[in-house]
């Protein structure tokens, strides 16, 4: 993973097209600004792997196979 250090207002560029912009930071919660093309899913973790599940069980796949 790599780590990186930025202050309120710098940004981060992933790619040639989607940028990472420190909003604001506030005691231990960071708020960050995400430019992405539209073709990009931008999702908290907790909430891709929510979608994920569901889709695994909307299609009938149990977890356990998938975990090999």
């Amino acid at each position: 993973m790599l780590v990186l250090t930025r202050k309120p207002k710098e940004t981060l560029i992933i790619g040639e097209d989607i940028f990472l912009t420190v909003i604001s930071v506030e005691g231990d919660k960071v708020k960050i600004g995400i430019e992405a093309p539209a073709h990009v899913s931008v999702h908290r973790l907790e909430v891709y792997e929510a979608i994920k599940r569901q889709n695994q069980e909307s299609a009938g796949i149990s977890p356990q196979l998938l975990a090999g």
